[in-house]
């Protein structure tokens, strides 16, 4: 996405409004404003991103290196982004996945099976999504890898595309870049001794079903999950959320998120100097809404992993042509070697 600098300031532009100038013409204009998505200085209702300020700087480090520290991945553990980038293949070959579409329950039931493939028990958390446009059945997959404790970190995604009528949309980067990497996860983690129970979450209706970001409409999945954790009081085991979104862009540029929860922003960002993407994950401050914020809520520290800034968001140019396998293979080393020392801060502060 295009970033206008005004009074020394960021400025996003609109969730699915029109391209700025410094798009190149290759990259069609889109339609549909959205404009409560935009910025605001501080993450009220409608705003999904917003510059705020300059992060604290974290380590610095040289982009290409491999892990040196403690948290380095053995062979036989490592991330593969061949697997990964032919889960977001795959999701792409689906067509546009909207919620309750025939896709997104094609979608589902691929997720499904990879998870079985890999040995990881799954479960369909179904509900009915209340939306401006009617009921809308949307159904989250909920998947368990055990660890020595029964307390849990989860990595979520959501997996549904933005509904447009005037184009097709597949999302590629939007909604397929970060499931697939979820999956891939899912695959490495479950050959690792975890000391704590990982949750994969993957979430339906993260994207508005009108136009524009605006109240309620946004973020089904993750709301239905933490109300249906409450209830049931299994949230109190729920220690750390990672979200992955928007993954997958070829000039991949990952910033701070104030609203994300500050020692989990710091681990990864420690995690990311340490193995040599230090540039990816850049210490600019933005504020972003996601599927974090009804985590953030209900008390659940979580950190939101998203590149927001790209010219191809919300356009019918999030295609595979504008996507990248060495994007998804940053994003999964810097999750794993982030994870000990997530692991390691929640087990001392019991």
């Amino acid at each position: 996405m295009s970033v206008l600098r005004a009074f020394g300031r960021s400025v996003r532009r609109m969730r699915g409004a029109c391209s700025t100038a410094a798009i190149v013409g290759a990259m069609i204009a889109c339609t549909g404003a959205e404009s409560d998505r935009a910025v605001n200085p501080a993450p009220t209702g409608d705003s999904r991103i917003a510059p705020t300020g300059e992060a604290k700087l974290a380590p610095k480090g040289e982009a290409g290196l491999a892990p040196t520290s403690e948290s380095q991945i053995a062979p036989t553990m490592a991330f593969d982004s061949k697997r990964a980038f032919e889960h977001l293949r795959k999701q792409v070959s689906f067509g546009p996945r909207p919620s309750g579409t025939p896709a997104i329950v094609e979608t589902r039931r691929y997720i499904i099976e990879q998870l079985k493939a890999a040995g990881i028990a799954s479960r369909e958390q179904m509900f009915i999504g209340m939306t401006p446009l009617g009921e809308v059945s949307m159904v989250n997959v909920i998947a368990t890898i055990p660890g020595k404790r029964p307390e849990r970190i989860a990595l979520a995604s959501h997996f549904d595309t933005k509904l447009y009528r005037e184009f097709r949309f597949v999302g590629a980067n939007d909604g397929a870049s970060s499931t697939a990497a979820l999956l891939e996860l899912g695959r490495v983690l479950k050959q690792r001794p975890n000391e704590f129970t990982i949750e994969l979450l993957f979430l339906d209706g993260e994207e508005a079903r009108m136009p524009e970001w605006r109240g309620n409409d946004n973020t089904y999945g993750s709301r239905h999950y933490v109300q249906a954790a409450q209830k049931d009081k299994s949230l109190g085991t729920l220690k750390a959320l990672i979200l992955l979104d928007m993954i997958g862009d070829r000039d991949l540029t990952i910033r701070r998120d104030s609203n994300s929860t500050p020692w989990l922003v710091d681990l990864v960002w420690a995690a990311a100097a340490r193995v040599g993407h230090s540039s990816t994950f850049s210490n600019e401050l933005t504020t972003v809404e996601d599927d974090h914020i009804p985590f953030l809520r209900a008390g659940v520290p979580a950190v939101d992993i998203i590149d927001l800034e790209n010219p191809t968001w919300h356009t019918p140019q999030d295609t595979l042509d504008f996507v990248s396998a060495r994007s998804l293979q940053t994003v999964g080393d810097v999750v794993i070697a982030a994870l000990p020392d997530i692991e390691k801060r929640l087990a001392a502060s019991k």
